[in-house]
């Protein structure tokens, strides 16, 4: 069977998307896309493909790991991606896929550590990877090609992340994210504030989020003391630059550290000026998520993955596209965050933060090794990555044409926000792991209400970081 079948499948059940990472996870669930748009077939084709060559001996049963699932937008594509390659190999998959969130994170952990792995993982390339991978429990992509010279030969090698523990190559990657501003423009309009641009600057948010205040409204859909991670990263960002956003400081002293000590008193002075919901330190990420959608708050920061919720949210039926509510989801929109110093509002965190892993587990059986190798290089192959990522990154080598007609106004909004985009810098909380993110994260209300102050917080979480190195 050829690759034309995938395409056929996939086109006849397309949900486009603008998925991450999500999660990636920057320490938040990715609540994703649930719209089905229908799309032209995808070009058939002839061409040999790379996991052509890595046919399975007979019929096995993968067990497969992924964070397509739930909302995720890409789940109905990955469930119709797994069903055709299943009836090309004859192989059948046990999907354990859920979503992205800290649960999930410790779920894959354990299991390594249990010796419960899957077969196949699509997973964090952070360091999330790092005990697995420090444990020889997956295999390089270098291993691989020792055998199977062709696997993964239509990514860009220099796209693929290296881990952060031996500078090896794990995990082949699908699609990106990005991180930026979505924007409730009914209630811009009621405040009289216009769209904010690519040239938008701290001083004209700060002067936006007064109007806005003054005119009944809450300014940041933001819940402080559930999911600060967002805001977080871009008021570290917007201290740093895109050339040294990523350093972890060596202390609060250092002028690294004293650019996170200014993030979070960024965070403070919004907080101490009224310009996120009154229940923003108790509230859940839900309930404000909901105060955007129902015009009750401006400004959301979120990923390329909020797309599909939004999407979503505006659909009577959140599952069935035809049901979209077309004037309510126009109402909505999506732009850069407010820049200041070295950072340009177009310069955004994103980046190739997921990928496909083959465990040693599986390396180490003779039929799943060549079944792990012919799924990877399916899912990761140039008919069935564009399918998935749009017109978000990946790394393949011939990254495909977007047609605008398949896609819904926000995600055009989106194509053209990014369009615009200078800059793609990878989330520093993504380095900064585990206990060391407590005291700023969890600890965000004690910081924005002046019980911590920003030095001492910020200083608790780094000493925690260099400890555990």
């Amino acid at each position: 069977m050829k690759k034309r079948v995938l395409a056929l499948v996939l086109a006849s059940a397309m949900v486009f998307s603008l998925a991450a990472c999500g999660s990636k996870d920057t320490g938040s669930e990715q609540p994703a896309e649930q719209t089905t748009q229908e799309a032209a077939p995808v070009e058939e084709t002839e061409a040999a493909a790379p996991e052509e060559a890595a046919e399975p001996a007979g019929p096995v049963e993968l067990n497969v790991t992924t964070t397509f699932a739930g909302e995720d937008g890409n789940a109905q594509n990955f469930k119709s991606a797994v069903e055709a390659w299943c009836a090309e190999t004859g192989n059948t998959v046990a999907d354990t896929s859920a979503t992205s969130d800290e649960t999930f994170k410790t779920r894959v952990i354990t299991d390594f550590e249990t010796g419960s792995e899957p077969d196949v993982l699509f997973f964090f390339n952070g360091a999330d990877a790092n005990s697995f991978i420090e444990a020889g429990k997956v295999v390089s992509i270098d291993d691989i090609r020792a055998e199977y010279p062709d696997y993964a030969s239509n990514m860009n090698d220099d796209l693929i992340v290296d881990s952060l523990v031996d500078g090896k190559k794990y995990a082949v990657p699908v699609n990106g994210f990005w991180e930026a501003m979505f924007v409730n423009t009914e209630v811009l309009d009621a405040a009289g504030v216009s769209m904010p641009g690519a040239d938008y600057t701290w001083d004209m948010f700060m002067a936006d989020c007064q109007k806005i205040k003054d005119a009944g409204y809450a300014p940041i859909a933001c819940a402080l003391g559930n999911i600060p991670h967002y805001w977080w990263e871009f008021a570290i960002f917007n201290h740093t630059s895109p050339a040294t956003h990523l350093n972890v400081p060596d202390s609060v002293d250092s002028e690294q550290g004293q650019a996170w000590v200014a993030g979070m008193e960024d965070i403070k002075a919004l907080y101490e000026a009224g310009y996120f919901p009154d229940n923003t330190l108790s509230a859940t990420d839900d309930e404000t998520f909901a105060m955007f959608m129902d015009g009750k708050a401006a400004f959301l920061i979120d990923g390329s993955w909020k797309v599909g919720g939004i999407v979503s949210a505006c659909q009577t039926d959140a599952e069935d596209a035809s049901t979209l509510d077309a004037e309510k989801l126009a109402k909505f929109d999506v732009t850069y965050v407010p820049g200041q110093g070295d950072r340009k509002a177009t310069d955004l965190i994103g980046g190739l933060s997921m990928g496909y892993y083959i465990t040693t587990k599986a390396w180490e059986d003779p039929d799943k090794r060549a079944a792990a190798v012919s799924f990877v290089s399916y899912m990761t192959s140039d008919e069935v990555v564009p399918v998935f990522a749009q017109h978000t990154a990946s790394a393949l080598k011939n990254a495909p044409a977007v047609d605008e007609s398949v896609f819904n106004p926000l995600q055009i909004k989106a194509m053209a926000m990014m369009s615009g985009a200078t800059s793609l810098t990878g989330a520093v909380q993504d380095i900064f792991q585990g206990d060391c993110r407590v005291s700023t994260f969890d600890g965000m209300p004690e910081i924005v209400t002046g019980r911590v102050s920003a030095v001492d917080a910020v200083a608790e979480g780094l000493e925690a970081y260099q400890d555990a190195q």
